[in-house]
């Protein structure tokens, strides 16, 4: 009897190793097993969140993003007119002109061209307000799922930044944990044809950086970035119940370009759990829906050669 219980916790140990193998947590958790004190519990980012258009959430004070000039009767800002506030401190003259030059068109109803309705490749920061967003988290990286367009980021992590960064649509971004905050730190973010910080045309320029930072909230922490939302948006149904009980994510990025911005910038995006169900992830691709609201064909990206 004694060797058939050895033979079975012997089983049974080899198997609890493989199982920890396997599912091991989404960061190993440093000193343990080493007499250390155990390292606090990893945050799970992982799920897919929510956020309604068009975007960022200023800050009620301190150099922050751009407002919409164009109100609704109910004092949010009109998607429709998209009237960028041109006289923000954080714009240099120029780019100050040409966030104006962009409202102009906003305001007359003329349309105004930006990476989403051209179906061109978003970038950092501007992808951030594009639906859906969806976080898988591994050991090495965390990549991030856009629902728009299939558009994706891979995140490396506790990695340095190359010496020499080859610009790409989304740039090269690294992360890290504080506590419990994920940290992403992008930069050799690409310009291209319609590249924008913002739906108000906000230009960037090769000196972009951007910093986010990820926290999980409970509902009433939540809740004062929706309030500042909803000041400036429609409130998307289902999102603002002050009665909800589930989990939250807030992203407060920071934004830097010596070229275009006289100071750095921060303003959050406060996404609402949409579950970790991939059947409610609808596909949305800009090319088979190329006519957009002004009327015209989207600008699509073509090829200049063939593929083959």
């Amino acid at each position: 009897m004694d060797s058939q219980w050895r033979n079975f916790s012997l089983v049974f140990v080899v198997a609890a190793a493989v199982v920890t193998l396997t599912f091991g947590p989404a960061w190993a958790l440093e000193g343990a097993g080493s007499g250390e004190e155990a390292a606090p519990p990893i945050p799970d980012f992982s799920g897919i969140w929510l956020h309604p258009l068009p975007g960022f959430e200023p800050l009620p004070s301190g150099p922050t993003a751009l407002v919409n000039r164009s109100r609704r009767a109910n004092g949010t800002g009109d998607i429709l007119k998209l009237n960028g506030d041109y006289t923000n401190p954080i714009l240099k003259p120029a780019a100050a002109e040409v966030v104006k030059r962009h409202a102009e068109l906003g305001i007359n109803g003329i349309g105004d061209p930006n990476p989403r309705n051209q179906c061109w490749p978003a970038g950092v920061p501007f992808v951030f307000t594009n639906g859906p967003t969806q976080l898988l988290q591994q050991p090495e990286r965390v990549t991030i799922l856009y629902a728009y367009d299939h558009q994706v980021r891979r995140v490396r992590l506790n990695q340095p930044h190359p010496a020499q960064v080859t610009p790409s649509w989304y740039g090269d971004s690294v992360g890290h944990l504080e506590g419990d905050t994920l940290v992403i730190d992008t930069v050799g973010i690409k310009l291209g044809r319609y590249s924008m910080v913002d739906w108000y045309g906000t230009p960037h320029t090769d000196a972009l950086h951007v910093v986010e930072r990820y926290r999980l909230l409970d509902s009433a922490a939540a809740k004062e970035g929706f309030e500042r939302d909803a000041r400036q948006h429609n409130v998307a149904q289902g999102m603002r119940n002050p009665n909800a009980r589930g989990k939250y994510l807030q992203l407060q990025f920071t934004v830097e370009d010596k070229d275009v911005f006289t100071s750095p910038w921060i303003a959050t995006m406060t996404y609402g759990s949409g579950g970790s169900d991939p059947t409610g992830w609808e596909e949305q691709a800009c090319a088979e829906n190329i006519q957009w609201y002004s009327g015209k064909d989207a600008d699509v990206p073509r090829a200049d050669a063939p593929d083959f």
